[in-house]
């Protein structure tokens, strides 16, 4: 069974495509085509894209601000596409908890970064987290969903 941890490896992978390419092109419909996902699996993927490609700018003005010594544009396109999908999912997705979205955005940076990936991800994301007033609601209560979510996250990860 598919889960939404092989969504947001979908969504990853695509942001990165995204990255080089600019644009959605036949290589879209092609990744889609080998990498298929149950409808409800593919919304989530798709919406976690689209999230992250109408905020980039927003979203890479947190990272740059919680990344000493960096700039976003010249970290490795992998980490920085799983720093804005976990800033996005963080601040615009408000039935995952907390807790989910940085235990993800870890295990991406395992999956598809180098050897430090999942710690810089992980210290920014928590800085994020430990100080944008907008995530209050989550970090008093980083394992629950915000009540009246239409979402479960049991399966979540």
């Amino acid at each position: 069974m598919a889960s939404r941890h092989q969504a947001r490896e979908r969504a990853v992978q695509i942001l990165f495509q995204y990255d080089i390419h600019g644009q959605a092109g036949p290589w879209l419909d092609d990744f889609w085509i080998q990498y298929p996902l149950a409808e409800e699996l593919r919304v989530f993927a798709e919406r976690l894209v689209a999230g992250v490609r109408a905020n980039k700018k927003e979203l890479d003005a947190l990272i740059g601000t919680y990344a000493t010594n960096w700039k976003v544009s010249r970290m490795p396109i992998i980490d920085r596409n799983i720093l804005r999908m976990g800033c996005f999912e963080l601040l615009h997705v408000p039935e995952v908890p907390a807790k989910v979205t940085l235990n993800e955005a870890i295990e991406l940076a395992k999956s598809f970064g180098d050897e430090e990936a999942s710690k810089f991800v992980n210290g920014i994301l928590d800085k994020l987290l430990g100080s944008d007033a907008r995530l209050e609601r989550k970090r008093a209560f980083p394992e629950l969903p915000v009540v009246g979510s239409d979402s479960s996250v049991k399966g979540d990860a």
